[in-house]
């Protein structure tokens, strides 16, 4: 009885043994194993069963991504006006062993990550009026800029001594405090004024501008068409007089008919009265006309009417 105890004793103890021995290692974490503290090896990451000595210890670090968000503090900015700047921070474990030195807990680290966040944002918010993160212009807008050059600070120096990959830096909010909202209100309205007054004064510009030449390709326009008009009415009229010179030299007798009766036409009528000498070249077509029809009357001699 006392063998078997001793033999079931002696099970429990190498069990206990093996137990501690064993390392399983998750793939979202890294494992440190350590002996009176300090690390021995390299961190485990690889997913699966690992062993160590019975005396040794391990520490576990997870490796994936954490969203911190530290709190949001008032800044000062150039021209001395309070913002609040609000951001969130994307890092994760990427040197477990470096990590493990420079801090004893996730706390920790981000406690550092704050205050180093906090000192990088309080440098570039100083170095740039409130016109500069607050404005109607996206263009004159310096947060994005801002934001990198922090981010990357903030990288540089937490992969170097921290054993932190900063994977990202992002503003969740830029406001100001409620007693500063007013005159940052006005500053607004007052940019958007002088931003209105630019754009009208370029658009009167641009107006004077498209008229002065619209009215200058008019007065062409009219000057060339008028030119245009003058050389065919001046091609007309010589093609006129060609054919009346034509025509003249034809028959001129008959010309001169066509261009009485033409005038006939123009002046005669039912209501006109003439006045003229009767020998007058005006008047000799219808005396001539007279004069034959009366000498082939019956009775030879001139019937008045």
């Amino acid at each position: 009885m006392k063998r078997r105890l001793v033999i079931l004793a002696g099970l429990a103890v190498v069990l206990a043994l093996l137990w501690s021995c064993m390392v399983p290692v998750d793939e979202t974490e890294f494992v440190i194993v350590t002996q009176f503290g300090r690390p021995v090896g390299e961190p485990l990451h690889d997913a699966g069963l690992h062993w160590k000595a019975p005396y040794q210890s391990t520490r576990r670090f997870d490796r994936r991504l954490r969203v911190f968000n530290p709190p949001a503090p008032e800044f000062l900015t150039k021209d001395i006006r309070n913002v609040i700047v609000d951001v969130c921070m994307f890092w994760r474990v990427s040197d477990a062993l470096l990590f493990l030195k420079a801090h004893s807990s996730v706390l920790a680290a981000e406690n550092a990550l704050t205050t180093d966040l906090r000192h990088r944002l309080m440098t570039e918010i100083g170095r740039n009026s409130l016109t500069a993160l607050v404005s109607v212009n996206e263009g004159d807008v310096k947060i994005p800029e801002i934001v990198g050059r922090v981010r990357e600070g903030c990288r540089d120096r937490a992969g170097k001594e921290w054993g932190i990959e900063v994977v990202d830096v992002k503003l969740k909010r830029l406001d100001v405090p409620q007693q500063s909202k007013p005159a940052v209100f006005e500053r607004m309205r007052a940019e958007r004024r002088r931003v209105a007054r630019k754009l009208r004064a370029e658009g009167e510009e641009q107006a004077l501008r498209i008229r002065a030449e619209a009215d200058r390709q008019a007065t062409e326009i009219r000057s060339q068409a008028y030119a245009e008009a003058e050389r065919i009415k001046g091609d007309g009229d010589a093609q006129a007089i060609r054919i009346y010179a034509q025509a003249l030299d034809k028959d001129p007798e008959f010309y001169k008919l066509v261009r009485t009766l033409d005038a006939y036409k123009k002046f005669l009528n039912e209501k006109t009265t003439v006045i003229l000498s009767s020998d007058s070249d005006l008047l000799k077509l219808l005396t001539q006309g007279r004069a034959g029809s009366d000498a082939g009357s019956p009775a030879g001699r001139p019937q008045a009417k």
